[in-house]
């Protein structure tokens, strides 16, 4: 599967630091591979939207917005039952637009517990007023977008941070190390069912360097590492919530009850039914 990098793959002036794009469309996507150069809100409007990054996964429909950080992500866009089309109001901006805001209004941002790749929110009346004059703008002159785009970007900013703190801000200026990346990225994917060269793009690494990173801090192959971590869930799930095995060998990566059961008997030693009744 092809990269799509973003804004650069979209018909956008590049003069222009920040920028809005209204996407549309009627093809589906699964899970694409998206390279983000810029930060970016995708104010959804038609269909379901789902996101992989390396510490965090949202699916969300058009009743939320995403805020994600520059970064690789795999991304799915499901259209609307009702007028089957996909639709996305997208609003790009840089890391040097966040440091001019916080030098401009001199704010000081927390740090959060956890810095995380992307956020949702909610609509309401603000935000959708919010939306539908960055449409309204995307039809002027380039040298008009120019100056209203840095108002309407410190606009958002300042609504968002007014009502649910500044944390997300300074996700967008922190700096993660790449071994503290990357142990991210398989901690917070380890139930979901992503291939390896999927988890290699969230993880900017090649395939085979990616096998020989994992073995190195986890001492295990990927595919018995998340295994093992996906068996435990089961576990869990059979244990403390009352799922069937028939409800959940899928959810679990197997494509039939016999191979899960069979799975999970070779590694704690009984069956799921056995484990329930224990």
């Amino acid at each position: 599967m092809n990269t799509i990098t973003l804004p650069e793959e979209l018909p956008l002036n590049s003069s222009l630091s920040i920028s809005v794009f209204n996407y549309e469309s009627r093809k589906e996507i699964s899970k694409q591979q998206i390279l983000l150069n810029k930060h970016t809100f995708s104010f959804l409007q038609e269909g379901t939207k789902e996101v992989f990054f390396d510490n965090s996964t949202y699916e969300i429909d058009n009743t939320q917005f995403l805020l994600m950080k520059s970064g690789h992500c795999l991304m799915t866009e499901k259209l609307s039952n009702d007028v089957k089309y996909y639709k996305s109001i997208l609003f790009f901006f840089s890391t040097e637009d966040v440091f001019n805001f916080l030098r401009k209004f001199e704010l000081n941002t927390r740090k959060p517990v956890q810095n995380y790749s992307t956020y949702s929110f909610g609509y309401d009346t603000f935000i959708k007023r919010f939306v539908d004059s960055l449409v309204d703008i995307s039809t002027l002159t380039i040298s008009l977008q120019q100056k209203l785009l840095k108002t309407k970007f410190e606009e958002i900013m300042l609504y968002l941070m007014d009502a649910k703190g500044g944390g997300f801000l300074y996700s967008l200026i922190s700096n993660t190390n790449d071994n503290q990346k990357f142990i991210q990225t398989i901690e917070s994917n380890r139930l979901n069912k992503l291939t390896i060269k999927e988890l290699s793009f969230l993880s900017n690494m090649s395939v085979s360097t990616f096998k020989r990173e994992f073995e190195k801090h986890f001492n295990s192959s990927p595919s018995k590492w998340f295994q093992d971590k996906r068996l435990e869930h089961s576990a869990y799930l059979l244990k403390n919530e009352a799922k069937r095995p028939s409800d959940i060998f899928e959810e679990i990566g197997y494509e039939n009850l016999s191979n899960f059961i069979q799975a999970f008997k070779a590694k704690f030693g009984i069956t799921p039914k056995q484990h329930q009744s224990s």
